[in-house]
């Protein structure tokens, strides 16, 4: 457009200068003239006028000047070629065509899932071993884009940039800045991330394995899930999972599996061994895992087998084949022990090791079965012997319950004897007292006599007691005794007391209950 305006401009100044010359009258020849470089003049001036829009950058590009200092791309003094400064919205004047140049390009746009990495075509070497550019402050970061303090003032280097450019709209001259748009750095739940870092100062100290943020090399402290805007080119990211996982050994493995372990005992026995073993990467452990073998996945996962093999390999190595069947437990513990040593040293911990099945009938059938019958007999002979411990137990019961037996029975003859013993001292009290009665009852008869017989006398007395003897007795009084003659009883006696005791003895006697010896008697004298 600018072209076309000035070659309009000289058309039309060349026109009014060829037709001056052939007017006659001086002063108009020479007001045609002045008209014609006045024509010409205003094409020229609105030929210089450029116009950039609204979502674009201009980039002034000068074709006359002095030559740029030997390595430089970008003009800060006015020399040939790009200028540092840039063209913003809107209409710009005297940059006359021919002189300059104007390229527009639209202006860049990041994505909030975007990051944009800087690489500057222009600025100070990188010094020797650097491969970024010291990233820039918040502050000055504006300043950064700003290609004419880049290349003076700010002393920028040239080349990839640890700066990046975040989500947003950025107007920047194209021909310094090369801007590269990769994904931004996404640490999802359940893992970390660990840093790379290829700027920064490099450590000093240690084995320089892992270094401290800021420095060069894997930082120690690995990144936690969130979302960041990191040059993924200055800090490379390694994602690492913090979940834990399970490894197995089996015999058909599936997909994601690994074949059993085979072992080879010390009596000489080969066999499989399904194996399952659960370990986890700490999230402090994630950069000594980077360090060591890279990743997470195919490399851990090598160093984990040829670890896991060969302890089980040995372990196996010193025991016999039943030993190992019968000391599974003892097998996982000390196998876990031993891995979770091994497998520390690279950063991964082992939280567990099951032993699943142990052989099979090809390898250790015979030797199996000689072991269940094995067992059987043990069984029966503990059966046995627990029959044994029963009857040796009811045995012991049935003694337990005859000298409890007798020990009751004791106990009824001690108590049968203290009763016998109570009632002959109860027998012996009432004799006593019965004596005593009749003691004293004998002694106020007797005293009770006297009275009697100081009144009546001896014989009426007695004869007084006979009557009442025999009204209580109830005795017959009909003489069955005959007492003839005097039996010379004393002075108070006479024939007819003598012949009623006598009748009363005779009663008593056939009242009085017969011994056995009487009875004999009188049995035999009526058998004859």
């Amino acid at each position: 457009m600018t072209m076309i305006l000035l070659a309009l401009g000289f058309i039309s100044a060349a026109a009014i200068v060829v037709g001056a010359i052939r007017l006659q009258n001086a002063l108009f020849r020479t007001a045609a003239l002045l008209f014609a470089l006045m024509v010409f003049f205003v094409f020229f001036a609105f030929s210089s006028i450029r116009y950039v829009g609204e979502n674009e950058v201009g980039v002034v590009i000068r074709n006359f000047g002095s030559d740029l200092p030997q390595g430089s791309i970008i003009a800060t003094k006015g020399e040939k070629g790009p200028q540092a400064s840039i063209l913003g919205p809107g209409w710009h004047f005297w940059l006359w065509p021919v002189i300059f140049d104007i390229e527009t390009s639209p202006i860049l746009e990041i994505d909030n899932d975007e990051v944009g990495l800087i690489t500057t075509a222009d600025g100070q070497p990188l010094p020797t071993g650097v491969a970024f550019a010291e990233e820039w402050q918040e502050a000055s970061f504006r300043q950064m884009l700003d290609a004419e303090y880049f290349l003076t003032k700010g002393s920028g280097f040239k080349g990839p940039q640890a700066s990046v450019l975040k989500p947003g709209k950025y107007r920047f001259n194209p021909k310094l800045y090369r801007i590269e748009k990769v994904a931004v750095t996404n640490i999802e739940k359940a893992t970390v991330g660990v840093v790379k870092s290829n700027v920064g100062d490099l450590a000093t100290q240690g084995d320089r394995t892992l270094v401290n943020e800021g420095q060069r090399g894997i930082w120690t402290a690995p990144l936690m899930p969130d979302k960041l805007y990191l040059n993924t080119k200055a800090y490379e990211v390694t994602v690492i999972s913090t979940k834990e996982r399970i490894l197995r050994y089996t015999k058909g493995h599936a997909a994601g599996e690994e074949t059993e372990i085979i072992v080879r005992t010390s009596d000489g026995f080969t066999f499989p061994v399904d194996v399952r073993i659960k370990y986890a990467i700490l999230p402090e452990d994630a950069p000594l895992v980077v360090s060591k073998v890279g990743d997470d996945q195919e490399g851990l996962r090598d160093v984990l087998n040829s670890a896991v093999r060969a302890i089980f390999r040995n372990n196996a190595e010193s025991v016999k084949a039943l030993d190992y069947v019968q000391q599974r437990s003892h097998q996982e513990q000390q196998s876990m022990t031993m891995l979770q040593e091994e497998m520390r040293k690279i950063g991964v911990t082992v939280s567990s090791v099951a032993i699943g099945d142990v052989g099979d009938e090809a390898s250790l059938g015979n030797l199996l079965k000689t072991q269940t019958d094995r067992e059987i007999a043990v069984q029966e002979q503990e059966t046995y012997r627990e029959q044994q411990k029963a009857a040796e137990q009811k045995k012991e019961l049935t003694r337990t319950e005859q000298e409890a037996e007798e020990e009751r029975r004791l106990a009824t003859a001690s108590y049968e004897v203290q009763i016998a013993e109570q009632e002959k001292e109860r027998r012996i009290i009432e004799a006593n007292a019965e004596a005593e009665a009749i003691k004293i009852k004998a002694g106020a008869q007797a005293d009770a006599y006297k009275l009697v017989a100081a009144q009546i006398g001896q014989g009426n007395a007695a004869l007084v007691e006979l009557l009442r003897i025999i009204g209580e007795s109830g005795i017959n009084i009909t003489p069955r005794v005959m007492v003839v003659g005097n039996t010379g009883m004393g002075a108070g006696g006479s024939t007819e007391t003598t012949a009623l005791i006598g009748t009363m003895l005779d009663s008593m006697l056939d009242k009085a209950p017969e011994a056995p010896a009487v009875r004999q008697v009188r049995n035999v004298e009526g058998g004859n």
